[in-house]
């Protein structure tokens, strides 16, 4: 996803609090590139390759 495209999601995104107990989440840009892969390609996210970065099939 190029930076005009997320300029466009990036208000949309609810903001995280700062002192969250747990593991940190995946980015919310890195997400939603993942969503997206899946709808693109017509994959089931269970089979979101893991080594493109964009989480698992969960996490998207």
């Amino acid at each position: 996803m190029d930076d005009a495209s997320w300029a466009l999601f990036e208000p949309l995104q609810p903001l995280w609090p700062a002192q969250r107990p747990g593991p940190r989440p995946l980015a919310d840009r890195l997400c939603l590139q993942g969503i997206l892969y899946v709808l693109h390609d017509h994959v089931a996210s269970q089979l979101l390759p893991l080594e493109l970065g964009l989480g698992s099939g969960k996490t998207c």
